[in-house]
């Protein structure tokens, strides 16, 4: 599905991303973690065509996102950390707005528009304005928007970020909902949601990929101090710990 080549960005003389190389299969959850500034959202921008790498190559569900970028964005859905929503406009008026600019037929926008407010569990808000919303029905509303082009690929930037537990368990479940029908990238600060979601793990520091594992042998070898299955936040501390004087 995704194959990225040693992907390079600079900005200026500042090399914000170092030979990043990965494979994601279709259908695969990954969780991509990362410390502020470590390159994740420079690298997700890279993924949805935003911006563009410094050299290497990116090919998603065969097409090469230096030469097909157009192509590429009609498989991808994108949810940034701040949903870009209009906060004056109710929800299916938005959907709609959302389907026209990615060029969903006009002949299936009301059944697409249906189908995502069924799979978003906002059929009860459809009418109300955006700006009344609470952040919780916001974040289904920003996905609703990511996946009303059916796409293959869904990027999700921080989903979760200032929710309460109950919403957080929501979007989390919803996350759940839609694993069997698209591949799924996944930033997140909060490790746990990771363990509770993600297949597999990308963990990026300085600028490189310093783990690319599955969840389940990440996780599978035991702390050699107690003799317990370790958590991902405990992982992702002592990988960066043992890291600091190869990448900083």
């Amino acid at each position: 599905m995704i194959t990225t080549k040693n992907i390079t960005k600079y900005f200026g003389s500042f090399q914000a991303l170092k030979d990043v190389s990965f494979e994601i299969n279709k259908g695969e959850i990954v969780g991509f973690l990362g410390q502020n500034g470590a390159g994740k959202t420079t690298l997700m921008r890279i993924l949805t065509s935003y911006l563009p790498a410094s050299s290497g190559t990116v090919m998603i569900d065969g097409d090469d996102i230096a030469r097909n970028s157009l192509t590429i964005r009609q498989k991808i859905g994108y949810l940034p950390e701040t949903p870009p929503l209009y906060e004056n406009m109710t929800v299916k008026d938005y959907l709609k707005f959302a389907a026209e600019i990615k060029d969903v037929p006009l002949k299936q926008q009301r059944c697409q528009i249906d189908r995502v407010l069924e799979e978003c569990h906002i059929q009860n808000v459809k009418h109300n304005t955006i700006e009344t919303l609470s952040k919780g029905y916001k974040q289904r509303v920003g996905i609703a928007q990511a996946i009303i082009h059916e796409p293959k690929l869904l990027i999700l930037d921080e989903p979760t970020s200032g929710l309460d537990p109950v919403q957080n368990l929501q979007i989390r479940n919803l996350i759940k909902d839609i694993e069997e029908k698209r591949t799924v990238i996944l930033s997140t600060h909060i490790l746990s949601e990771i363990e509770q979601i993600a297949h597999r793990v990308l963990i990026i520091k300085s600028g490189r990929i310093i783990v690319d594992e599955s969840l389940e042998i990440l996780l599978k070898t035991p702390d050699d101090a107690q003799g317990t299955q370790p958590t991902l936040e405990e992982v992702f501390i002592k990988l960066h710990s043992e890291s600091n004087e190869n990448y900083e």
